[in-house]
């Protein structure tokens, strides 16, 4: 159980799972996202599951990707609840497509909220939690923040850098008394999932078709588990825990596989054209 927990992006998938799980073990709760309706929505479902009347959930209605708006959440958050024992940065966007097709803008709100909106929440918690001495951040990266994938262009860097924040913060935070976390999970059965399915291009719908789908409720179950263990790199799933393991070697066999699924495709599709 945990004093307090902020998780951004706690209104839907892996962060709301996250949520349940803590709610469920006694601890109390802020979320942070952009929609109020949905907060409202998630904080009612939340209260369910309520194992002690002391227990709060808190929901706080802000964009990540502005910095004001992070610091004043979290701000709010620690007046009213304390300061957090856990920090965890769930909120992210993908919109996958073509990259000679995607205006610029995609990828700047990408990055603005994937890396920036991570940073800025560590920013905004840290220096409470230096003056406690503890606390424990996660940061939720991807598998293909491990290595880059057809389609992905905007989504994976943003991924890649929040990587780098993470390894390059473990060392420095460590002598503070406080652990950080980075997961990079797989696919997993979540709203955004579906989202990114409406633009994804048939070659990257064909290079992830044989991957493993996680629940939510798995991956959020996975997380809790090794952060309790103090685990640096945590991979929910098997396959996950092989490319971080390997990704270095596996990756001119992977890119070998992509560029076959790649060119298939294009065969495919010209094949089809010319009926």
């Amino acid at each position: 159980m945990y004093k307090h927990a902020i998780i951004t992006g706690g209104s839907s998938g892996i962060g709301k799972a996250i949520a349940k799980l803590l709610v469920q073990s006694g601890s109390s709760i802020s979320i942070i996202a952009r929609t109020q309706t949905q907060l409202n929505s998630t904080k009612a479902e939340l209260e369910t599951f309520k194992t002690d009347p002391n227990q709060q959930i808190l929901v706080i209605s802000a964009d990540v990707s502005e910095r004001e708006q992070v610091e004043n959440a979290i701000a709010s958050a620690i007046i009213q609840l304390d300061v957090p024992d856990l920090l965890i940065t769930s909120a992210g966007i993908a919109h996958p497509g073509y990259f000679a097709e995607l205006p610029v803008t995609i990828f700047e709100q990408t990055m603005a909220i994937n890396y920036f909106g991570t940073l800025y929440s560590i920013k905004a918690v840290l220096p409470s939690m230096m003056h406690q001495g503890k606390g424990h951040i996660v940061v939720i990266s991807s598998g293909v923040g491990l290595i880059g994938l057809y389609g992905y262009t905007p989504y994976s860097p943003s991924k890649f850098a929040v990587r780098g924040l993470a390894e390059s913060l473990r060392g420095e935070l460590k002598t503070a008394g406080i652990h950080i976390s980075i997961v990079y999970p797989p696919d997993t059965d979540t709203p955004q999932l579906a989202a990114e399915n409406k633009t994804k291009p048939m070659e990257t719908k064909l290079i992830t078709q044989s991957a493993q789908t996680m629940t939510a409720e798995k991956v959020a179950f996975d997380i809790l588990l090794r952060v309790k263990r103090k685990v640096f790199a945590i991979t929910p799933g098997i396959e996950m825990s092989l490319l971080l393991q390997f990704h270095s070697f596996f990756a001119p066999i992977l890119q070998w596989y992509f560029d076959r699924v790649v060119w298939r495709s294009r065969n495919i599709k010209k094949g089809d054209n010319n009926e």
